[in-house]
């Protein structure tokens, strides 16, 4: 409440005579928050009514800066990112363009019943297409580098938060030296890709869907964590979706017209179709163990029950890739091991 009050009085500062209200708009993950603005104009005026997104990001506890950096590069880049119209980074206080509360998601599952695959048709190319316009700007150095280090921690979430506690399982000395080996095998994988600029979140809860004026869809929001890393990484977030599952058939489909688009704009994707799929499969496995983890510590560690309904979906991606290649096949027997399932068998790749 203390911030909210303090919200106000930096916009009563920045927008002197201006009438407004202040509703929460969304939290994530993090320590942000959103209040969406309702200016009704300078008072007594019958000036047009708008709206504004503040972003509430405690210094103690969020920094600023990562997002205008991300924010600028993108926008550069020709994606839809919300516009900074005033800053405070010695409170944490953003005014940003409102691009609307319609996520791809809600988009998606209109009142629970999904899309008709016309609609999300159209929706998903044109998230490909600015998730290429994102990767064609890519340049190193401009970001921090999604390096061994990094992968490696998020993948320790798995055993750390999801294994031990999460399923109150204890890994004998056995049980951790196979993962040891398979986060060996996938980090290798994962590092063998083409780099390039990637979002880290670019799923149907950071898309929005934007009004038809202002332009092409999607709205991309929470890219403050974005890295220089493997190429398929965005791709998994978007086609293997925490929150919504398509048919494999059809995030297949996409993922072809990703790879042919992608190729014809100079991307550095693998020339060999197969090669390039391996490396999503792969990503996707890394992905996976690390949501599971995140997923789990949001429960237990910050009280946010939300995301358990999703654990399910996660694990079943994480399954799918794990049985189609031999060399995953001890971390799936590990997995029906710590949760105490028959043991799977069958390898496609």
């Amino acid at each position: 409440m203390q911030r909210q009050l303090q919200i106000e009085t930096w916009l009563r500062q920045i927008r002197p005579g201006e009438t407004f209200s202040l509703a929460p708009a969304s939290a994530d993950a993090s320590f942000r928050r959103y209040f969406r603005v309702h200016f009704e104009g300078a008072a007594g005026s019958a000036g047009t009514a708008t709206t504004r997104i503040v972003m509430d990001a405690p210094p103690e506890r969020e920094d600023c800066r990562p997002w205008l950096k991300v924010q600028r590069l993108l926008h550069d880049a020709g994606v839809h990112v919300p516009e900074v119209l005033a800053q405070d980074l010695e409170h944490g206080y953003l005014l940003l363009s409102d691009l609307g509360s319609v996520s791809y998601l809600a988009a998606l599952l209109p009142q629970g019943t999904q899309a008709t695959s016309q609609e999300a048709h159209t929706l998903y190319l044109d998230a490909l297409d600015a998730l290429i316009r994102l990767q064609s700007a890519s340049r190193p150095g401009a970001l921090p580098e999604y390096d061994r280090t990094l992968l490696q921690r998020e993948l320790e979430l798995f055993p750390d938060w999801y294994v031990t506690k999460h399923l109150a399982v204890s890994l004998a000395d056995s049980q951790r030296e196979v993962m040891r080996q398979a986060f060996e095998r996938i980090l290798a994988v994962n590092l063998a890709e083409p780099q390039v600029f990637v979002h880290r979140d670019y799923h149907s809860r950071n898309l929005l869907l934007l009004p038809r004026s202002d332009g092409a869809n999607p709205g991309v929001i929470d890219f403050q964590d974005a890295v220089f890393g493997p190429l398929s990484y965005d791709l998994v977030s978007l086609l293997k979706d925490a929150y919504i599952e398509w048919e494999e058939e059809q995030t297949l489909d996409w993922l072809i017209r990703y790879w042919e688009k992608a190729r014809k704009t100079g991307l550095p994707v693998r020339s060999d179709f197969g090669e390039f799929h391996r490396d999503y499969e792969w990503m996707g496995v890394q992905r996976h163990l690390k949501v599971l983890g995140i997923f789990a510590r949001l429960y237990h560690r910050d009280g946010k029950d939300g995301y358990l309904k999703d654990l399910p979906l996660v694990a079943k991606y994480l399954r799918q890739a794990c049985n189609r290649y031999r060399e995953l096949g001890p971390l799936l027997k590990l997995l029906d091991t710590v949760e105490n399932r028959a043991v799977q068998t069958g390898y496609s790749f």
